[in-house]
């Protein structure tokens, strides 16, 4: 006598087990799909913590202290503040959460803008600046052209309103050395009418 091999419980369990595998691939509601959809959208924009100036968070550290019971974390956030309209700042904050850091260097920064010579939307000539090992120099450039620098020298020139420039970022590229130079860069620019008050003549 021959034995069927399964019976009539394992067919059925195997139409069952298709049934359950094509209800769960067609069917629709919280799926991959709409995680997909989710994520091909603009990511959402962060309110400004300033009131007065628009800010660019440029790098966020991260320190580990070994301690007896495991490791505490804090935070530094390294933010550029500025209203486009020659008005640039630079500032630093920490905390134990990433948070306080940005608020803290939100104020810090908003002590340290300053008002910097922006002509047309461009620099009124070539200037380097340094700072530490790290050198920065920015060459105007005509309209159109657009700015053309790294993430760091970039975030610097967007808040303080220049739209057309050419940069070139020399020895080390360290995101907080560069703002550092790009700022004392900036400290260096002098117009017709500050040469003209500082030697007495008509140019």
């Amino acid at each position: 006598m021959v034995r069927r091999s399964g019976g009539p419980g394992g067919a059925g369990g195997k139409n069952q087990g298709q049934g359950q595998g094509q209800g769960q691939g067609t069917g629709t509601g919280d799926g991959r799909g709409d995680r997909r959809d989710r994520r091909s959208g603009p990511p959402p924009q962060r309110e400004s913590r300033s009131k007065l100036y628009a800010e660019d968070v440029v790098k966020i550290n991260r320190c580990a202290k070994v301690v007896k019971g495991g490791k505490r974390f804090s935070f530094a956030a390294f933010i550029v503040l500025g209203d486009s309209k020659g008005k640039v700042g630079y500032g630093k904050g920490k905390a134990k959460e990433v948070a306080s850091a940005i608020d803290k260097a939100v104020r810090d920064g908003e002590k340290n803008v300053k008002p910097y010579p922006i002509l047309n939307g461009t620099i009124p000539h070539e200037v380097l600046g340094a700072f530490g090992s790290s050198k920065v120099r920015l060459i105007p450039a005509s309209a159109g052209t657009g700015v053309i620098a790294g993430r760091s020298v970039r975030a610097v020139l967007e808040k303080a309103g220049v739209h057309d420039i050419l940069t070139k970022a020399y020895g080390n590229h360290n995101p907080v050395n560069l703002i550092r130079a790009t700022l004392d860069a900036l400290s260096r620019l002098r117009t017709r009418e500050h040469i003209q008050q500082l030697r007495g003549v008509e140019l």
